[in-house]
């Protein structure tokens, strides 16, 4: 039978910890359906109308987070999905089936800087839930007698990233309004 002494010879990023402080710790708590709900308005002439069509989706997502106590944190992911047929006949669109979800997860963070905070509860806690709130949507739209509606997947890095950016020109431009008495540019693209 072989030794089981392990030697772990590897310093963190940044270091190791000063001596009494303990590291960051992140985990979930809990996970739940706050609200879930799957309309079918037009069934069963909607039903009829998908049988032989790929209907048009619009998704939506949001991403939200409330402050429980000084060590737990709720994000809740908003998903709605519309589906929408277009008559052929008339051009007109009818919905399908909508389906929404707010779906949120409790999580204790412990340790965790001020500045890596947002981004963990923002772009990670979310990308943890995104595939158990898919799943959720696919099995609400299959069991409404539709296909399942397989969301693609979500890089929620990119998206704050992109908000990120788009704050800084907010800031930037309500800067420049406040300086002068000019009106602020308007970017038109």
């Amino acid at each position: 039978m072989a030794d089981n002494d392990f030697t772990n010879d590897q310093t963190p990023v940044g270091g190791p910890a000063p001596e009494g402080a303990a590291g960051p710790q992140a985990g979930v708590l809990a996970q739940y359906i706050k609200d879930l709900s799957f309309e079918n308005p037009n069934a069963p002439a909607s039903l009829q109308a998908m049988a032989g069509t790929k209907p048009a989706i619009d998704v939506n997502v949001n991403v939200g987070v409330r402050k429980m106590n000084d060590e737990v944190y709720e994000v809740e992911l908003k998903i709605s999905a519309n589906a929408s047929n277009v008559n052929e006949t008339g051009g007109d669109s009818r919905t399908a089936f909508v389906v929404e979800l707010a779906y949120a997860a409790l999580f204790g963070i412990r340790n965790v800087p001020e500045e890596a905070l947002r981004q963990f509860l923002l772009v990670q806690g979310p990308t943890m839930m995104f595939p158990f709130a898919r799943r959720i949507i696919a099995d609400a739209s299959r069991d409404g007698g539709f296909p399942p509606l397989l969301l693609e997947p979500i890089n929620f890095d990119a998206l704050f990233r992109a908000q990120a950016v788009q704050e800084a020109q907010q800031a930037q431009a309500a800067g420049a309004a406040g300086a002068s008495e000019d009106p602020a540019p308007v970017s038109i693209n």
